[in-house]
């Protein structure tokens, strides 16, 4: 046989063991973080599965495409450079679906937290003071200003009980 027939019977080989590999790793230490982002044993166990099989597709899919190498390999040597660097891009595939997937679910798990959350993370300190009112010989602004008592209708200087300016 070829040289390459055999680094693509190697590069196949050790793809799919590895993608296997991962997928069950995945599924079996997947399912505990799934429950815990659902809170519903058989929706996990649903949505574990459909990750695998989707994971499988486009694993699998992704070695198929990349299989092919279009120059001629004259030596063991660039059979096994070429082959390393096939193995290292699904490698890199392989680590690229599990983080996209993890950063996804750990979205959806922090999004269902904060719905069912009852309170707010912390209990409010207090209130800011409002600012003092301007004085001085100054006319005030054009428009009232924000904290100002004239803001709220009342006229600086005059106490609740004195009636409206004319």
């Amino acid at each position: 046989m070829d040289i390459k027939v055999w680094m693509y019977l190697v590069y196949l080989t050790v793809s799919i063991g590895l993608t296997v590999w991962v997928a069950r790793a995945l599924t079996r230490n997947g399912l505990v973080f799934l429950e815990e982002v659902f809170a519903d044993e058989r929706l996990a166990r649903a949505v574990n599965n459909l990750l695998v099989v989707g994971f499988y597709l486009l694993n699998l899919g992704y070695v198929t495409v990349a299989m092919k190498h279009p120059d001629p390999v004259g030596s063991t040597a660039q059979a096994m450079e070429e082959l390393s660097l096939k193995i290292g891009l699904v490698l890199l595939v392989l680590g690229a679906l599990h983080f996209f997937n993890v950063f996804a679910l750990g979205r959806y798990r922090r999004g269902r937290l904060r719905q069912l959350a009852t309170h707010p993370p912390l209990a409010p300190a207090g209130r800011l003071p409002a600012p003092p009112a301007p004085r001085g010989p100054y006319p005030p602004a054009a428009g009232p200003q924000l904290g100002s008592t004239a803001a709220h209708g009342a006229q600086p200087g005059a106490g609740p009980s004195a009636p409206p300016a004319r």
